[in-house]
């Protein structure tokens, strides 16, 4: 009798299937649909996003799951081909802050195993974004045999040690942070850095933390006629230097408005450097509302009101029109896993002025595609600022180093990194899944 191999759907019950037939995500806290820059949207939404069309494009379909905050969101929604948006309901389908959810995520593991179950279909692998996400597919352990991979995003212990004290991530946070370590089939560290303390300063096992860089998307950003994406935004010839992101105290806004302090008193009237600050809310009458009205008060305050534009959150489409048109992207954060605005802005051809912390001090090249300083450090944040504004000669090298570097950050490198990993977890490999650092050589 011959023996053909077996092409039909992936349920359960089928042994035949290939090793990753259909993989889940799961994002609970936040939607890769949300607006970016609002609240617990940006960068994590984006990875999410990104790297599940990309999976897709290699032949691997992809559900990604969400909990439901609007009682009228429909339970699936096509995100591209072959990428699926589910909705889950656990608790009240209203938005909550995301500390409030841990006690949902039972609920969140068996609607989302139900799910799977009136569908007939089954899931090889599943991949967990954040700390909360990670429990979820701990719980799932119930109900499925399936691996899953754990990618923090962010960690406590990295948050918490350089957070004020009412910024301090929870306790509860910090304990299952440290299971999951343990728990996960295989860990993702955004950098080596992350790597080197998941296993030094966390415990975890060497053998299972593979380091992979988020991606870029090459195609969206790219370079752009600065001249034509000045005219679009309104600008004239002043200086121009861009933030990106939420609103959020390890964001660093407060060191990025002490240093546009020292930039304006520096400068001759008229040639004082335009802050376009991009994320937070805005009401229709384009004033700031909500966390970045704080913001803005704190800017009118400080005597530099006038020299800051707040534009609220952007589409992703719109984002590389005010990459074109700065000079510099500043990104002070106190912390950061990869730095995906950095790596956006270098795409760009932007250069970079970043904070010497987490992933930023491996994706951007000192003096190539950009400068590194010390976080919380106004002064010299102002300084490479100025250097970089002041010298066109450097701003052009530094254009040209940015974009060289963000190439090695390509989504399909990206994208066939993460692929591996999930075809050895699918194949049953567990203790020897750790990946060299080749994207950030």
């Amino acid at each position: 009798m011959e023996l053909h191999d077996y092409s039909g759907p992936s349920v359960f019950g089928y042994e035949t299937d290939a090793p990753v037939r259909r993989a889940a995500m799961i994002s609970a806290h936040t939607s890769p649909l949300a607006t970016l820059g609002g609240k617990d949207a940006g960068g994590m939404n984006v990875y999410v996003r990104e790297l599940a069309s990309h999976l897709s494009r290699r032949g691997l379909p992809v559900d990604i799951f969400t909990r439901r905050t609007d009682p009228t969101t429909p339970e699936s929604v096509s995100l591209c081909p072959h990428v699926n948006v589910v909705t889950i309901t656990a608790g009240p389908a209203e938005p909550l802050d995301k500390h409030a959810l841990f006690p949902h995520l039972p609920e969140f593991a068996s609607e989302m195993a139900l799910y799977a179950l009136r569908r007939g279909v089954r899931y090889d692998v599943v991949h967990a974004h954040y700390w909360l996400s990670g429990w979820i597919a701990h719980l799932l352990r119930r109900y499925w045999a399936t691996p899953f991979v754990q990618l923090f995003h962010t960690t406590a212990h990295m948050k918490n040690a350089v957070a004020a004290r009412g910024d301090r991530e929870p306790e509860l946070r910090v304990r299952t942070e440290r299971r999951l370590l343990a728990l996960a089939d295989s860990i993702i560290a955004a950098n080596p850095g992350e790597r080197a303390d998941l296993i030094w300063r966390q415990g975890a096992s060497g053998a299972k933390v593979c380091t992979v860089p988020p991606g870029v998307d090459l195609e969206r950003f790219r370079r752009q006629d600065r001249a034509a994406c000045r005219r679009a935004l309104g600008l004239n010839d002043v200086p121009v230097v861009l933030f990106v992101g939420r609103v959020d105290p390890i964001k660093g806004i407060d060191t990025l408005l002490d240093a546009v302090v020292i930039l304006s008193s520096d400068d001759a009237p008229g040639r004082q450097p335009c802050i376009i600050f991009v994320g937070g809310e805005i009401d229709a009458a384009g004033r700031p509302v909500g966390t970045l009205a704080a913001v803005a008060r704190r800017a009118i305050d400080l005597g530099v009101g006038a020299h800051v534009r707040f534009v609220g959150s952007q589409p992703q489409d719109e984002l590389p029109t005010f990459y074109g048109a700065a000079d510099v992207v500043a990104v002070p954060s106190r912390y950061e896993s990869f730095g995906l605005v950095a790596v956006e802005a270098m795409a760009s051809g932007t250069p970079v002025v970043a904070s010497r912390v987490g992933g930023l001090a491996y994706t951007v090249d000192e003096e190539a595609s950009g400068l590194l300083v010390p976080s919380n450090n106004p002064n010299e944040l102002a300084a490479a600022l100025r250097r970089v504004l002041s010298d066109v000669t450097f701003r052009e090298s530094l254009s040209d180093g940015a974009f060289r570097t963000a190439q090695r950050f390509a989504w399909p490198a990206v994208a066939a990194q993460i692929a591996e990993i999930y075809r050895r977890l699918a194949a049953g490999h567990r203790g020897d899944l750790c990946c060299d650092d080749e994207l950030f050589a």
